[in-house]
């Protein structure tokens, strides 16, 4: 991992070992990334400091985690909407449901030490509920592809404390990486969108899960696609553009958030 950047693909630029230990500092040397993540981060706090979260955040969280999966749904190609009394359900939209639920509450808190003491444990607990309704063979569920044991071992040194890069660098990293590797060959990006609310909740960002990015990226899905392989690409610019576009849409996930509070506050009242 020290000696390339995470994420980056077969054309990656290299950094020595010798030079670099932590391997996303580089990244932070990069134009505009430390701003990205400084405004993600003062966004994601406020959104925990408005009063409606004080005591009322598991109602919050409750809803932020639905309209993410059925976000994340629309962009793993299923759809946002419930099925009807009697009907079978999207398969894809049902496995985002069971992870946001995972990711949220007193389950999220279950999960959390798991992703922080083995993160390749989570990833495959994350993929046998999403992909449960979607692979014929059980035995495939959670069990990486042939030929990616490496690369998610390099990703789990960097989240168990191999980084002190800012936790929206981290995340959008985690992100990238997991659409890039497609590890389990089904509902990759439902996996790699949930292991960057992991980083959020686990690194304090954002700990109740009440942000909810993946709204922004399903409106700017095109933009979302783009930077990815940009990402993928692992060019200095494609890297870097791919961060600045998932700390934006942090934000974007804060402001969804605050919209959630001012709903819940305005019903209480």
């Amino acid at each position: 991992m020290s000696a390339r950047w995470c994420g980056a693909g077969e054309k990656s630029t290299r950094v020595p070992s010798s030079l670099v230990t932590d391997p996303l500092a580089p990244l932070l040397e990069l134009p505009g990334i430390v701003d990205a993540a400084e405004r993600a981060r003062d966004a994601l706090g406020a959104v925990h400091r408005h009063k409606a979260n004080r005591r009322g955040w598991p109602a919050t969280a409750a809803e932020a985690a639905v309209r993410a999966a059925r976000s994340s749904s629309v962009l793993e190609g299923g759809t946002m909407d419930f099925p009807r009394a009697g009907e079978d359900g999207d398969p894809i939209l049902a496995g985002c449901l069971r992870v946001g639920s995972a990711l949220d509450g007193d389950a999220l808190q279950n999960m959390l030490p798991v992703w922080k003491r083995a993160p390749l444990q989570a990833l495959a607990r994350l993929h046998l509920l999403a992909a449960a309704d979607l692979v014929d063979d059980d035995t495939l569920l959670g069990r990486p592809r042939d030929g990616v044991g490496n690369r998610l071992d390099l990703l789990a040194q960097l989240v168990t404390g191999g980084t002190s890069a800012p936790a929206p660098v981290v995340a959008a990293i985690v992100h990238g990486e997991l659409l890039t590797l497609k590890p389990f060959g089904t509902a990759d990006g439902v996996v790699a969108r949930a292991a960057s609310r992991l980083v959020a909740a686990s690194s304090g960002l954002d700990p109740h899960n009440l942000g909810v990015p993946e709204v922004s990226w399903m409106r700017r899905s095109q933009a979302y696609r783009d930077g990815a392989d940009g990402f993928a690409s692992g060019s200095a610019t494609g890297v870097g553009s791919w961060i600045i576009y998932c700390c934006g849409a942090l934000e974007a996930g804060a402001a969804e958030a605050t919209s959630i509070a001012e709903a819940a506050g305005s019903a209480s009242q």
